[in-house]
């Protein structure tokens, strides 16, 4: 049943908590709307493949959390050790972390059993951290969305470099495959961990697939190393009730059915080297679309609203879709949280 919109939704109903955010990005109150269901039911109509009543807005719906008592988050977030001793560099320029040059973990995939010590989950205090940095904050009726960085490729990269990570997948796939099975037990001991503590509805998943121009494998070497720990890591996942979304960067368009064949319900990708609508009409009966939108600069206020209208509904045309807004307009007078609101409710209703 459609909701209409009223004008009393945006009425002043008070402020969403700073929860903290992730990617260690400072975290402020948001204005929260009056809207007619929980801005989680509404996201969780999404997910279950339904409409929703407005676009989600990660800025303003979600909990969005990555918890640094986690050696890889901290690491990412600002430089050090992560879970498996990698030593990571941060750079203040781009506001983010890079394995340090020079750094390897793993002399070879065959050896990846005497040299890797993989972290013992159960020996970190979660209800601890939970209570101390996040239980006050927390908004139940925001969904919560829990960060995981270093997907199997990723950390494998990670560990032994780009190069020789290619190399073991076309010549030791079945040393890389129980590597990646080992890494799939400990992301889903880790998404457990997630839901029980921490309340979360859902998983971001990171695992960059691609350059701007290509992704880093056919679909095939992707299909036979790395959908079946995915497959299984998403059906785990849904067995706890939760919802995952693949963080996945690059020009990966050529792996889209591997995606939804390995279970992911949303896709985060980049939109300066794929044609994100064209990917959501062809995915969206089986995965939604999660994305940073940033509109570029050197827009006057009239000029910025017709951009954001006009993105908000060719997206909702194309299918289920979630905005996570970055303010590139911060003197602007333009509420842009708002409009964005605002189009997709009329939107929806219609």
């Amino acid at each position: 049943m459609k909701i209409p919109f009223s004008e009393d939704e945006l009425k002043d109903v008070g402020m969403w908590n700073a929860v903290p955010k992730p990617y260690g990005v400072p975290a402020y109150p948001m204005r929260k709307f009056n809207t007619p269901i929980t801005p989680k039911e509404n996201f969780l109509r999404l997910c279950r493949k339904e409409t929703p009543v407005w676009m989600p807005n990660a800025t303003v719906d979600f909990n969005a959390i990555q918890p640094e008592i986690m050696a890889d988050a901290y690491a990412r977030n600002h430089g050090g050790k992560d879970w498996f001793g990698i030593e990571w560099q941060f750079d203040s320029v781009s506001n983010a972390a890079m394995v340090r040059p020079g750094t390897r973990r793993l002399s070879d995939i065959t050896k990846w059993r005497e040299e890797l010590e993989f972290p013992d989950l159960k020996a970190i205090d979660w209800e601890k951290d939970y209570k101390e940095n996040y239980e006050a904050l927390m908004e139940p009726e925001r969904a919560t969305l829990f960060i995981i960085v270093n997907g199997c490729f990723e950390r494998l990269a990670d560990l032994a470099g780009f190069m020789d990570a290619f190399s073991y997948l076309l010549e030791e796939p079945e040393e890389v495959g129980e590597l990646f099975s080992r890494f799939t037990d400990m992301h889903i001991e880790l998404m457990e961990i997630a839901k029980k503590y921490y309340g979360a509805d859902a998983i971001t998943f990171h695992d960059d697939m691609g350059t701007q121009i290509n992704s880093f494998m056919s679909p095939d070497t992707f299909r036979e190393i790395l959908l079946p720990h995915y497959k299984r890591m998403n059906d785990a996942a849904h067995e706890m009730g939760l919802y995952v979304n693949y963080h996945s960067c690059g020009c990966v368009g050529n792996q889209m059915e591997n995606f939804c064949d390995a279970g992911f319900d949303l896709w985060e990708g980049q939109e300066d080297c794929n044609d994100k609508v064209s990917l959501l009409k062809q995915t969206t009966d089986r995965m939604g679309q999660l994305s940073v939108f940033a509109p570029p600069p050197g827009m006057d206020d009239e000029e910025l609203k017709k951009y954001v209208v006009d993105h908000v509904l060719k997206m909702a045309e194309a299918g289920r879709y979630i905005a996570w807004f970055v303010n590139t307009y911060p003197e602007s007078s333009v509420d842009i949280n708002e409009l964005i609101y605002v189009t997709s409710r009329e939107f929806y209703s219609r």
